[in-house]
This record gives structure tokens, C-alpha cells and sequence, in this order.
């Protein structure tokens, strides 16, 4: 199936990337905005209003929706988890692609597959947890992609902060026991245009191939773009006693069977040209 894609948070740097892809693969789709529109994103559309998610839904009649639309703010429930909820329930009939992360888990136990129960530690993990239950409960033929740290064109926020760190623009330091799975934005939209024109139901992980620390991984951005990987302050979780996520290591072993899309790792795609 391919036909209307309806792409909720069509600004962002994940949905601007399903927007284009789309496109090229022949998709016909319509990007959302909440309060700053682009040429690609042409709908304003407040996922934390039902009757706005609903009034949206009803004027685009999408064939298939991929919501990457979250809130702005790390810690604003009404639009993660309420607005996920919302879009489910108003995309009754429609095929849904829900986007989630491993933010939902403690990372304790390293390795977590699909069928790995959310024990958020933080605010944000909590609302994506919240999220994913409203929507497997609403829409039990859903697919709900798990997802790790998104870059690759510049713009993920992982790029951003290491060049902001380097440059000396925010204060703050890459973990250096703090490991996740990256993937890089293109895979990760062309994983999730597979599932809008599919039927798989459920979870599914979709993240990169390397397992890799915040801090190796800003070394990779560095040496990318041409900066001093020497400049980038490091610490660790466990010498400061913070409570985040040390280790979110997603199986993609049922995503490398089920999708065409290859999930490259970090080494592999973040490096110089």
C-alpha cells in the first residue's frame, strides 16, 4: 500500500526525513506542524487538542499516519503520551505507525527485546511508556517502533550537543558508560514507511547495528565534521551518581527478518566522506 501518508511532527529533523522519503517513494505525503511551519509541513495541527487531532484526521483522510510528533518540552506529558493517544483514537480504520524509544527503559539489564517491559527512570521515558500502552491498547494492529538516538544529516540532537560542546556554547559532558544503539534518520524513515505500507502488528526495535557510548559516539561526529574530538568534555554516570540510563542496547534481530531497510551502524555511517 502506498498512498496519503499523514506525518504528525512533519518539522522535526525525523519527520522531515519521512516527508522526503515519502515522496520519493511515491507516497503523497502531508506533514503537520504545531508552531512553525515549512514547506513540507503544511497542516497545523496540536496533538494535545482531541477535537484538533480529530478535525486534522478527518480533513487529510490519510491512508496511513506515521506519528513522530512528540512534546517540545522532554517533560510534556499532554502532547507524548495524551497525544498519542488522541492520534490513535482518532486514526480508528487508518494504519498506524507509532514512534517510541528506549528512553522507556532503566537500561539495567543492557539488552532489551520486544518483548521487554518498561521501567522508566525519568520523566520523558515514562510519557513514551504511557504512549505506547495507549496506543497497543487502542490499536492492537499498531506498529509501535522502539528507536534509539537518531542522526546522520547534521541535525540530530547528538550532533547538535557535540558541536555546542566543543564550541563551548553549552556547559555539560558526553558519557562515557552511557551506550546506545544510534541509527542514522534515512534508516530509520525507510523503516517506518515499510511498516506504513505493511501490516505488522506490535513492537518492533528499529535502531543502529553498533552499540557505542555517547562519548565515542561525539568522537565520531567530531572527526565527521572536522573538529577536535579532544575538546569534547567526557565524564561517567556512575562517578557522578546520576540516575540515567547507563546501557540501551535494543535486539534488532526481529527487525533485520521483517524489513528490507538495511540498520546501519554508527561506524559505518558517521564518518568522514
Amino acid at each position: 500500500m502506498i498512498g496519503r501518508l499523514l506525518v504528525t511532527g512533519g518539522t522535526g529533523s525525523l519527520g522531515r526525513r519521512v516527508m522526503a522519503r515519502a515522496a520519493a517513494a511515491g507516497w503523497d505525503p502531508v506533514g503537520t506542524f504545531v508552531s512553525a511551519g515549512a514547506p513540507t509541513a503544511t497542516v497545523r495541527l496540536d496533538i494535545r487538542d482531541p477535537a484538533d487531532v480529530r478535525r486534522v484526521i478527518a480533513q487529510v483522510a490519510p491512508d496511513a499516519i506515521v506519528h513522530t510528533a512528540a512534546g517540545r518540552d522532554r517533560n510534556d506529558w499532554p502532547a507524548t503520551a495524551d497525544g498519542a493517544a488522541h492520534v490513535a483514537l482518532a486514526a480508528a480504520g487508518i494504519r498506524l505507525v507509532h514512534v517510541s524509544s528506549d528512553a522507556i527503559f532503566s537500561g539495567r539489564l543492557g539488552e532489551y527485546d520486544e518483548d521487554a517491559l518498561p521501567d522508566p527512570v525519568y520523566a520523558y521515558g515514562a510519557a513514551k511508556a504511557a504512549a505506547e500502552t495507549a496506543v497497543r491498547a487502542i490499536d492492537p494492529g499498531a506498529a509501535v517502533v522502539r528507536t534509539s538516538l537518531i542522526l546522520g544529516d547534521g541535525r540530530g540532537a547528538h550532533e547538535v550537543l557535540t558541536h555546542d560542546l566543543i564550541a563551548g556554547r553549552v556547559r555539560g559532558a558526553l558519557f562515557t558508560d552511557e551506550v546506545r544503539k544510534p541509527v542514522h534518520v534515512d534508516d530509520l524513515a525507510d523503516a517506518l514507511l515499510e511498516l506504513a505500507a505493511g501490516d505488522h502488528a506490535g513492537v518492533l526495535n528499529v535502531a543502529g547495528a553498533d552499540a557505542i557510548s555517547r562519548y565515542e559516539l561525539g568522537v565520531l561526529v567530531a572527526r565527521r565534521d572536522g573538529l577536535d574530538p579532544a575538546l569534547i568534555p567526557a565524564a561517567s554516570l556512575a562517578a557522578l551518581g546520576l540516575s540515567r540510563p547507563p546501557d540501551l542496547r535494543l535486539t534488532t534481530t526481529r527487525a533485520a527478518k521483517l524489513l528490507s531497510t538495511r540498520l546501519r551502524g554508527a561506524t559505518e555511517f558517521v564518518r568522514p566522506s
